[in-house]
């Protein structure tokens, strides 16, 4: 693809595990040569996996999911020399991007302000759980962590059951996903810059609706389960067979709904009157819905609702989700042929297709250090230097 809008730019990616490495990803997906800086015993993501054998390979699942593209190269950032070797490779790239706690990399003397000195302009990229400053600057974070201090665990669940975590890592997922949009944004100004991106921070930016109802109009979120409070009848139905959700948020929705669902009842009831008196009556409604919807399929409903234009869908296993004609069709996963140690692997992109078309990693999943020769070699080392420094422990 030619028209990449990140080709031509190089970023440092000194990231472990998610937030980082999602960041790197989609950068490099946009275009930019990523050269992942990785310590000589590796992201700990390359041990993480449902595949124990790939675990013990050093190229667990969850590495494979959002490193394919990146130039791995193994550096001891602890050590003299490859904290030489590092900033050699700052001069070279347009921005960087790490996920230590903050104060580590100052202490590594390798932070922003020593490598605006190397290459100025740099773009330099510091994700933490709670940003860079503040008390609790130094906590650990791990998703589970933010989850839980961002109020989304509080709102997510029933009225009747604990706060429920969401079922994959968001926190870590947004934070990476708000490292990129800045640094692709910050790219384009060609002056050095310093990102300070809060997962906390990112994924209370996602919850602009609890929150601005809280701030703006004292309403606290709750947990409501399946419902959308905004609206009724909008939310999760028991079918005869499954689940469907159904958004039936305007008036003509739902005058829409009790036609295919031959329920003129429905709409005489005087409950059910107006958006508001629906809402009030929420629990009530979904009952009579209920009444009516288990008496045939998810599939057979779909198909009257979408021939009648009514906003449904089907609750599906992430399986069933990726087998969609819909996802399939538009090349959303990317199959990329690995030499080791996996043979093929199966990848998601990302969320959008540009110009009509899907991008795409440009290369497999690297091995640890697997470039660590050709970029040193890159930087003007010779073969002799190179195996110096590798019996050294400068590289791996």
């Amino acid at each position: 693809m030619n028209n990449q809008p990140l080709k031509g730019f190089r970023i440092l990616d000194v990231t472990n595990v998610l937030s980082g490495p999602f960041c790197g990803y989609q950068l490099g997906l946009l275009g930019a040569e990523i050269i992942k800086v990785e310590a000589p015993d590796g992201d700990l993501a390359r041990q993480l996996g449902a595949n124990p054998s790939w675990n013990e390979q050093r190229m667990g699942i969850s590495f494979l999911a959002q490193n394919a593209g990146k130039r791995s190269i193994s550096l001891n950032l602890k050590s003299e020399a490859g904290q030489q070797i590092f900033l050699e490779l700052v001069k070279t790239s347009d921005a960087l991007i790490e996920n230590f706690r903050p104060g580590v990399m100052d202490r590594l003397g390798l932070g922003f302000e020593v490598c605006k000195a190397t290459k100025d302009p740099i773009v330099y990229c510091a994700i933490s759980g709670f940003g860079q400053q503040g008390p609790l600057k130094d906590n650990p974070a791990y998703d589970q962590i933010i989850q839980g201090m961002s109020g989304v665990m509080d709102i997510t669940g029933s009225d009747d059951t604990p706060p429920y975590r969401v079922g994959y890592p968001i926190a870590d997922t947004v934070g990476g996903l708000t490292a990129a949009l800045a640094v692709s944004a910050a790219l384009h100004q060609k002056t050095s810059q310093y990102i300070d991106v809060s997962m906390l921070e990112s994924v209370l930016t996602t919850m602009g609706w609890a929150v601005s109802n809280l701030l703006m109009h004292q309403v606290e979120p709750t947990r409501v389960g399946n419902e959308n409070m905004t609206s009724a009848p909008s939310g999760t139905f028991q079918t005869r067979d499954g689940l469907i959700n159904i958004a039936a948020n305007q008036d003509r929705q739902w005058e829409q709904l009790v036609a295919v669902l031959h329920a003129p009842a429905l709409k005489e009831d005087i409950r059910y009157q107006s958006r508001e008196h629906r809402k009030a009556n929420r629990h009530a409604l979904k009952a009579d819905l209920e009444a009516i919807l288990s008496r045939r399929s998810t599939d057979e409903w779909m198909t009257e609702f979408q021939a009648a234009n009514i906003p449904a869908g089907p609750v599906l296993s992430v399986r069933e989700a990726l087998e969609l004609e819909q996802i399939q069709m538009r090349g959303f996963t990317q199959k990329i042929q690995q030499d080791h140690p996996s043979g093929t692997i199966d990848v998601v992109t990302n969320g959008f297709l540009l110009n009509g078309e899907r991008l795409k990693a440009e290369s497999p999943v690297e091995t640890l250090g697997e470039s660590t020769a050709s970029i040193l070699g890159e930087l003007g080392y010779d073969s002799l230097r190179i195996d110096s420094l590798k019996n050294e422990g400068v590289i791996g």
